[in-house]
């Protein structure tokens, strides 16, 4: 089956929030695929890489870093990944950002601090995401403030969307 890419949607993006198709190299023994690169205009700077996993069906919600950037990169299944920018005096304030993350939509999403960020699985059994943040967590102060997934003042219902 032939990969098709991602079309970045033309709507305004929250401010600071950096989007970049990736591009898996093909051959017959595999591929190989560029996440995040030093040399890059938008590199932040290095802290740690995590992996994390979220089962089908399963919201991963809200958060946000007041001093830590994030690189999301979704390496297995597929994800909705979803900002909320209630960064106070910010010119995108209020604003919500929807992306589809994914083997068949190999994007990075740079998240700056202050947004509000989660994610939803949309694959079974479940999808991997890669981050790589430019800070290391700290077990002593943790720099990640937490928002309930569903009882809250975000604009942004969970739930699927058919049609």
């Amino acid at each position: 089956m032939e990969k098709v890419a991602f079309k970045l949607p033309t709507k305004t993006r929250i401010d600071g929030v950096v989007v970049k198709q990736l591009k898996p190299i093909v051959d017959e023994r595999g591929f190989l695929m560029e996440m995040i690169r030093s040399d890059e205009p938008d590199f932040k700077g290095f802290g740690q890489t995590y992996l994390t996993a979220v089962n089908e069906g399963v919201t991963k919600a809200w958060h946000y870093h007041e001093f830590q950037t994030d690189n999301f990169i979704c390496v297995h299944g597929l994800i909705k990944l979803v900002l909320y920018d209630c960064r106070e005096g910010a010119s995108t304030e209020g604003m919500v950002n929807e992306f589809f993350l994914g083997e068949n939509s190999p994007i990075m999403v740079q998240i700056p601090p202050g947004v509000l960020h989660g994610f939803k699985g949309l694959s079974a059994p479940h999808a991997l995401i890669v981050n790589v943040p430019d800070q290391l967590y700290s077990y002593e102060k943790p720099d990640e403030y937490r928002v309930d997934p569903h009882q809250n003042d975000v604009p942004y219902d969970w739930s699927r969307k058919d049609g």
